[in-house]
């Protein structure tokens, strides 16, 4: 399984950021209303000390109980108003934060499914999950824990400095004697943090994938008993994971003790030189009011330096999954929808010309492949497995793009067509059915509420399946669970007929359609495919040659190459790779 790789970053990735304000663009009344909260709040909360100050030293102190009363009601009013405007600014900076995620999770969403398969082929799913979830959580703490909540914090400094400074500068400079030696070790928290946290997601990406494909493919695991091997690659991974979040935990443990002291002492010295000036305050001119709120703003002041670094934390989150959400949203593996032609009708007539094809860029699956089938035809592919059939039928829905060549619909490039009116005209039906767990009659329209109930029951009625739907608890709105798993592989396949009918398609394309379901089933879906091929162009891919003898041309591949072209009977008498096909398949039927 592919590792994730850390991006350890910047802390203050500019590029990032300004991408993420752009994403406050439908709300930038409320992200401007957050900052002036922001402000606000950096302003009010130094004042709290000030007004203590004058309420010792100007009505305390000189016994003025009317004064005392006024400023006590001030301070009343202060502490309302800062409740009023901390609670706006946590609800504001939440709401946003929501908001937020919410469409980047929607836009992430949206182009993950115009994402060619070529993307996904390689990507882990897990990975992916991680991104549109637990990623994007992250972000919103960018919004409401952390950016607004650092600029708070900042304004905050800057403004308890200032009135320190005004205040009395002998004492501002003795209660930031230790602010130095507090710096250094927040950085240094800062920067080892940083680098555990980026251990973190990356372990919990990492075990998102292993879990999600292991659960995936949990039968295999136990077919082949291989549970005890698959546990200890957990507990592994799991490990893993436990080792990086401790080592956060760690540097935590380490680092708030160690903030705390530096505080204390910072405010002991700053108690030590008061306390003297104040005794000998006919020298100093120092009052017990400015002790006592030098005291209230040495604590005010590093308090939101111990925060920062936590705050730093949370952005540098938030940074490292924005980071990797948006190298997501910038992938270019977009599959072109430039095609706006959608005309009335498709006949169906088929051409590939010349057509060559790598997964890779480099090693080609389909090499110089030419052929045509005309509306109404029916085209078998027939190979060894690797051969190329699938690739052929792939590259007709437009699931990639092709190298060299061109594929065209009744004398239409592919590609001038748009995209869903081209896969809406082919009708699919894979090997490997895949159902969501949703009703019947979801899977089959796959919540396109343009499909009515009667243009279901008359495709369950050609291919033959409505009998069995019916049977079901509930019928058409029977759940069939994840991946169809309350029903038969035969039933299964059913669905993914009528799934592909009910479009009432131009082209068919039958990928080993009937090669997992038992001979009865087998002998209805027959019957029912030569009903769904009925005036349409047919796309076949078989293992059992008998189920295209009747088919008006068939092309064995053979390592991406076309072998052989022609009818069944044709490709007998030539007695080349057909006829050794055909006569394997004998011999192991006798």
């Amino acid at each position: 399984m592919e590792k994730e790789k850390s991006n350890s970053g910047q802390i203050l990735d500019l590029a990032v950021l300004r991408r993420l304000i752009k994403f406050t663009k439908p709300y930038i009344e409320r992200f401007y209303f957050l900052i002036f909260l922001t402000i606000m709040l950096g302003l009010l909360a130094p004042l709290r000390p000030y007004l203590i100050q004058l309420t010792l030293d100007d009505h305390v102190a000189v016994g003025n109980f009317q004064g005392l009363v006024r400023m006590t009601l001030l301070l009343v009013g202060l502490l309302v108003l800062q409740a009023i405007v901390q609670y706006s600014h946590t609800y504001l900076s939440g709401w946003l934060g929501q908001y937020i995620i919410r469409d980047i999770r929607i836009q992430l969403y949206r182009h993950l499914l115009s994402l060619r398969l070529k993307f996904f082929d390689r990507t882990p799913i897990g990975r992916l999950v991680t991104r549109t979830v637990s990623d994007i959580e992250t972000l919103a703490d960018v919004f409401s824990q952390g950016l607004a909540a650092m600029i708070g914090d900042l304004l905050q400094l800057v403004f308890i400095l200032g009135i320190m400074f005004y205040t009395d500068w002998r004492l501002a400079l003795i209660s930031l004697s230790t602010l130095p030696i507090l710096l250094i070790s927040t950085y240094i928290f800062k920067e080892k943090i940083k680098f555990a946290f980026n251990e973190v997601r990356s372990a919990v990406a990492n075990l998102n994938s292993y879990v999600q494909e292991h659960i995936t493919g949990m039968s295999i695991v136990q077919i082949f008993g291989n549970e005890q091997r698959e546990y200890e690659k957990f507990k592994a991974i799991n490990e893993t994971h436990k080792k990086a979040n401790l080592k956060s935990v760690l540097y935590y443990s380490i680092y708030f003790p160690v903030a705390e002291i530096i505080s204390a002492a910072g405010i002991g010295l700053l108690v030590w030189f008061g306390a003297k000036g104040v005794i000998h305050q006919e020298e100093t001119g120092l009052t017990l009011g400015v002790l006592i709120a030098f005291i209230m703003y040495i604590q005010m002041f590093f308090r939101p330096i111990r925060l920062i670094a936590d705050r730093f934390n949370t952005l540098q989150l938030g940074i490292v999954s924005s980071s990797r959400i948006l190298d997501l949203l910038d992938s270019k593996e977009n599959i072109s929808d430039e095609g706006t032609l959608a005309p009335a009708k498709i006949n169906g007539d088929i051409v590939f010309d010349k057509v060559w094809f790598a997964y890779n860029e480099k090693d080609y699956v389909l090499k110089d492949i030419s052929f045509e089938l005309r509306q109404g035809e029916t085209l078998a592919l027939v190979g060894a497995t690797g051969a190329g059939k699938s690739s052929i039928i792939n590259l007709l829905n437009r699931f990639y793009e092709i190298n060299r060549g061109t594929i065209s619909i009744d004398g239409t490039d592919i590609n001038d067509f748009s995209l869903d009116y081209l896969r809406t005209n082919i009708g699919v039906v894979l090997q490997d059915v895949f159902l969501f767990s949703d009703t019947i009659a979801t899977n089959i329209s796959l919540g396109n509420e343009d499909i009515t109930k009667e243009q279901m029951l008359a495709a369950a009625e050609l291919v033959g399946a409505r009998k069995f739907i019916e049977r079901l608890p509930g019928g058409f709105d029977y759940n069939v669970m994840e991946r169809g798993a309350t029903l038969s592989v035969g039933q299964r396949q059913l669905i993914s007929f009528v799934r592909a009918m009910v479009y009432n398609p131009k082209i068919i394309v039958l990928d080993e359609a009937t090669s997992s379901v038992d001979t009865e089933t087998e002998e209805m879906i027959q019957q029912a495919t030569e009903k769904m091929m009925h005036g349409r162009t047919a796309v076949v891919i078989a293992h059992r040659l008998s189920t295209i003898q009747n088919a008006d041309k068939i092309i064995v591949l053979d390592k991406g190459e076309i072998k052989e072209v022609g009818t069944h009977d044709e490709l007998l008498s030539k007695e080349g790779f057909y006829a050794q096909l055909h006569q394997m398949q004998y011999k192991a039927v006798v």
